[in-house]
Formats: C-alpha cells, structure tokens, sequence
C-alpha cells in the first residue's frame, strides 16, 4: 500500500514539535541551575514558585494557562502546537532540574548559561518550524500587536519588561543570563528558523 505523500511531512512536524518542546523545558532548567539570571518570563515563573512552593514547571504551566485565557477577547485561535506548549514545557523543564545540578563554579555556571540560550533558540526553532500555532505567550504578543497598532518590538518589550518586574518584586533572577537572554534570543531565532521551518502542504 503506498505511503501517502503528506505522511512524511506530517511525521517531521511532529516530530520537530514534540522535541522542540521537551528541549525548550530542558534549556530553560539548564538556565535556572546556571543561577545568572533569567529571562523576563522565567524571572516570573521562579518568583511565583517561591511564594508558592509550586515547582518551577508547575507555574509555567499554570502562568501558561491564565496568559491562554487572555487569548479569548484578543480572539487569538490556538493550535496543537499552543496546547502542547502548555503542557510540555513545564514538565520538561521540571524534569531537567531534577537532573541538572547546579553550577558549582563561575566558569561552569558560564557554560550552563550559554548551553542554556543556545538550545533554548534551537528549540523556540523547531516548535515554531514546525507550524503548529505559536506558545501562549507569543500569541498574546501578536494579539496586542493586532488590538493595539503597535508594532512587534514595543508590544514584546513592554509585555516582558512589566512581567520581569513583577518576577524580579517576587524574587526572580534577575542578572548577567538575563541580559545575555534579551541581547542574544531574538538573533538567535531569526538565523535558526530557516534551518528547521518545516513544508507544510498546500490545502487541496
């Protein structure tokens, strides 16, 4: 029986999603352990879990959820790729940071950071390569960008700047990763994509 030609296609995606995923948990934890700084959502997420006591993954998931329900008046439709976002981030990163020790060393805490934003950028390719719908918190970017007329950069700049000031109030890393994070992610992206966006078959 022949294979239909868009099963490949579709084999890939999925593929390059599921692992884009778990990668982008794991490289967020190797972040966490590196313990420089963090990225503007992340600075959040470990404030919360500490006047929580949730573990790390369990509020991505949760901050994930609630950014999710502001896509309903910013009429943003979400796709596999946002549900499984909200699903697989957090527990990959909570998987990572039961295995990942911390950086002992300034040097080793150096590398943990650097690995951590490279494959974070590697694997914020591959899930939106993959064409599946973007993660909760891009697609309340691009819904704002929509409501309001301004452009991508400001939207973005304000949403994160005003969520790692509340992070850093509740006790977030703030530091070195963090600025690495902001300079270096964006650029990252922008020459990685190419390389993993994935062919996606015309509607017949």
């Amino acid at each position: 029986m022949p294979i239909h030609p868009i099963m490949p296609t579709m084999t890939r995606r999925l593929f390059q999603l599921y692992a884009g995923l778990l990668l982008y948990g794991l490289s967020m934890a190797l972040q966490v352990q590196a313990m420089l700084g963090l990225g503007p959502w992340d600075v959040f997420h470990e404030g919360v879990a500490k006047h929580t006591g949730l573990s790390f993954g369990t509020v991505v998931i949760l901050a994930s959820v609630a950014v999710l329900l502001l896509w309903i008046p910013l009429k943003q439709r979400p796709g596999l790729g946002t549900i499984s976002n909200v699903l697989v981030v957090g527990l990959a990163a909570d998987l990572g940071l039961a295995y990942i020790p911390e950086g002992g060393t300034l040097p080793v805490q150096l590398l943990m950071l650097a690995a951590g934003v490279s494959l974070n950028a590697v694997a914020g390719a591959a899930y939106l390569g993959a064409n599946f719908g973007p993660g909760a918190r891009d697609g309340l970017m691009t819904g704002f960008v929509k409501l309001t007329g301004a452009s991508v950069g400001k939207v973005r700049t304000t949403i994160e700047l005003s969520i790692m000031a509340i992070g850093f109030a509740l006790g977030g890393t703030v530091g070195l990763g963090t600025i690495v994070y902001a300079l270096s992610i964006g650029p990252l992206l922008q020459l990685m994509i190419p390389t993993f966006k994935a062919p996606v078959p015309a509607p017949a």
